[in-house]
């Protein structure tokens, strides 16, 4: 068994720690990028040649058809990331190549920075913060919120919302979805109530957004949609900036009406004179909502787990189908 480890050294250190190299070392025989970056795509159809398993991570070159004429012994794809969209091709499902991400570890991990923000924006955590170290103290009339029993809704019900859900239960919260690919039965399954994008925006004070950014997703939350949002309203969107319309919602955000807790933007980094810096409605994370770098490595072991599984010729359980591939974001 010839395993390609295509992750440059500088993600190793978290994604590959010396435990999980050697886990990998035992499987077969390794090959390791060693050039301290991504290959190439010449590079990368020069090494899969020989290869049995290939595993990859952020940034590495789409399987193109080109790539894949000298992947004449290549089975499976074991990706350390998320979304396997940029990598993928049909060309690699054609070939019966069959791909497994790390995608539930990631997903996991950003449930819980929505978690984690929500309470941030609701209690005003920062602005208590700052207040503190600047010698200030409460208001005698101060007013914060939090997350007991509030109404929450999920715009999209894929990975995310599916370990979300269970994390917000202690909270006793009512939840609404919107997800055209999930029908009203499986948000049952989890006590979710399935509406339309309309009602979502209109009766619940808690928002969290969770679409992939395709080319059906982009600006789905426009103005339309977010002149909806009520009074008082949290936003979180820790997605992919272009599912909203960020002009749009830089609009509504100076009306002052609600708040938004951003971990992604159109542009990334966010420019450094964009409105939202200055904005003290809105709580800004330079996307990291996940996975946190402590989680990288049970990234890893998990599609590890998969290689294993594949070679025992057991079932996989992080496998990305090519119907699947296509509705993540690109």
């Amino acid at each position: 068994m010839n395993i390609l480890v295509a992750l440059p050294e500088n993600l190793r250190e978290t994604f590959i720690p010396d435990e999980v190299a050697r886990r990998i070392e035992q499987i077969g025989n390794v090959t390791w990028n060693t050039k301290g970056a991504n290959y190439t795509e010449e590079e990368l159809r020069e090494k899969i040649r020989g290869m049995d398993v290939c595993m990859t991570g952020w940034g590495i070159p789409r399987f193109t058809a080109r790539v894949l004429e000298n992947a004449d012994r290549l089975k499976l794809v074991a990706h350390t990331a998320g979304t396997v969209a940029s990598l993928v091709s049909d060309e690699l499902y054609a070939k019966g190549i069959r791909v497994v991400s790390a995608n539930k570890v990631f997903a996991e991990s950003v449930a819980e920075s929505v978690i984690g923000y929500l309470l941030a924006a609701l209690r005003d955590i920062p602005y208590y913060t700052n207040r503190m170290k600047s010698g200030g103290w409460r208001s005698e009339d101060y007013f914060n919120r939090g997350l007991l029993d509030q109404t929450v809704g999920l715009v999209g019900f894929g990975e995310i919302p599916r370990y979300l859900v269970p994390m917000l239960k202690p909270f006793h919260v009512k939840i609404k979805a919107f997800d055209k690919f999930v029908d009203a039965r499986k948000m049952a399954e989890y006590s979710v109530e399935k509406a339309d994008l309309e009602d979502i925006f209109s009766t619940c004070p808690i928002l969290s957004i969770h679409l992939p950014a395709t080319d059906e997703t982009y600006h789905m939350i426009d103005r339309r949609l977010l002149k909806r949002i009520q009074n008082d309203a949290v936003l979180v969107n820790t997605s992919r900036g272009r599912v909203i319309d960020e002009k749009a919602l830089i609009e509504e955000l100076k009306q002052n009406r609600f708040k938004a807790v951003l971990d992604v933007y159109e542009k990334e980094p966010l420019p450094d004179d964009s409105p939202l810096r200055k904005m003290e409605n809105t709580l800004l994370i330079p996307h990291m909502g996940g996975p946190t770098a402590d989680r990288r490595k049970y990234a890893t072991l998990a599609v590890v787990d998969d290689i294993n599984n594949f070679l025992s010729n057991r079932p996989l359980v992080h496998e990305i189908t090519a119907e699947r591939a296509s509705r993540m974001t690109r």
